[in-house]
C-alpha cells in the first residue's frame, strides 16, 4: 500500500489526514501513517513516503510514546459506522536528515535524490540498495514534497508505531493522503491498477457541531501528543476492488460536510 525500495508487503495500512489548530504552530496540517511492513527482499528494505509539506525535519515528526494503537483507535470509533467497502523545518536546501523511529531508520530530505549520499549513516542491517531512477521520479513528480525514506529489515510481519508528521498546509482546499502504491523496487507504474487495503480517517478542528464520531485516548496521553490528535474523526475504508494507482484525496468542503463519497484517487502528473 506503498512504495519500497525491494520485494516486501504492505498491509492494514491506515492514514489520517486533519487540520488542527495547534496551540504553539498555529494552523497545520496532521498526517498520520501506520502499517505492517514484511520484507521479501534478499537484505534491508525501505519504504518511500511523500509528504505534502516543504522544508520538514525531525522535529516535525511527532513521537507517539507507548501509544501505538492512537489510529487503530480512530478506526474503531468509525468503523461500526463508516464500514464500506470500495471496489522542525531543513535547516537549508539539500539537507538530509537521519533518525529512528520505531522498526523505521528514516531518511528524510527535500530533494530526494540526496538520500543516496546519507545511506551510510543508516545501521548495515537497515541499509536498502535504492534504484537511482526511483529517487529521481520522487524528485520530478513530487517536486514540492518531502521524501521519506523508511528503512526496515524485520522479515516478519511486525505492526509498526504510527508515523505522524505535522506540516502548514499546501492546499487549503484540499486533503491529500499519499498512497502511491509499488512494492518491487521499481519505480511505480502511474497507468496499473492497484488493489487498496486502507482505511482512511480525517478530523478537523473546523468540523460543525455534531460532526464525526468523539475519540476515546487513553489518561495517560501526554498533552503534547494529544495537541495533535483530533477530538471527532470520520473514515471509511477502501479495499476488495482494484482501483487506479494514486493519492487519495478529498475536497476541504466535502470533509466539512461528511460527503466521504467523495474522495478521489489523485495521479500524480508524470513529468518524466
Amino acid at each position: 500500500m506503498c512504495v519500497s525500495t525491494g520485494a516486501a508487503t504492505f498491509s492494514r495500512t491506515i492514514l489520517y489526514g486533519g487540520r488542527r489548530r495547534h496551540p504553539r504552530h498555529g494552523p497545520i496540517e496532521v498526517l498520520g501513517y501506520q502499517n505492517t511492513p514484511t520484507n521479501l527482499a534478499n537484505g534491508p528494505n525501505a519504504m518511500l513516503l511523500h509528504i505534502p509539506g516543504a522544508g520538514l525535519s525531525q522535529r516535525n515528526f511527532v513521537p507517539v510514546g507507548p501509544h501505538d494503537d492512537i489510529l487503530t483507535r480512530m478506526v474503531d470509533r468509525v468503523r461500526p459506522k463508516s464500514r464500506a467497502p470500495a471496489s522542525a523545518r531543513l535547516a537549508r536546501p539539500g539537507t538530509v536528515q537521519v533518525f529512528e523511529h520505531d522498526v523505521y531508520t528514516i531518511v528524510l530530505a527535500s530533494d530526494p535524490t540526496l538520500i543516496s549520499t546519507a545511506l551510510s549513516q543508516v545501521p548495515p542491517q537497515r541499509r536498502p540498495p535504492v534504484d537511482p531512477e526511483l529517487l529521481e521520479f520522487y524528485r520530478d513528480v513530487f517536486p514540492t514534497h518531502a521524501v521519506a525514506l523508511c528503512c526496515f529489515d524485520n522479515t516478519r510481519a511486525r505492526r509498526a508505531k504510527p508515523l505522524l508528521v505535522w506540516y502548514e498546509p499546501a492546499d487549503p482546499d484540499r486533503i491529500v493522503l499519499p498512497a502511491l502504491d509499488c512494492h518491487t523496487g521499481a519505480v511505480p507504474d502511474l497507468d496499473a491498477p492497484v488493489r487498496p487495503d486502507h482505511w482512511l480517517l480525517f478530523g478537523t478542528d473546523d468540523a460543525p457541531p455534531g460532526w464525526g464520531t468523539p475519540v476515546e485516548y487513553p489518561s495517560t496521553l501526554d498533552p503534547g501528543l494529544r495537541d495533535f490528535l483530533p477530538d471527532t474523526v470520520v473514515g471509511v475504508e477502501f479495499t476488495g476492488e482494484p482501483l487506479p494507482n494514486g493519492d487519495f484525496a478529498i475536497a476541504y468542503q466535502d470533509l466539512l460536510d461528511g460527503a466521504l463519497g467523495r474522495i478521489e484517487r489523485q495521479r500524480p502528473a508524470a513529468t518524466r
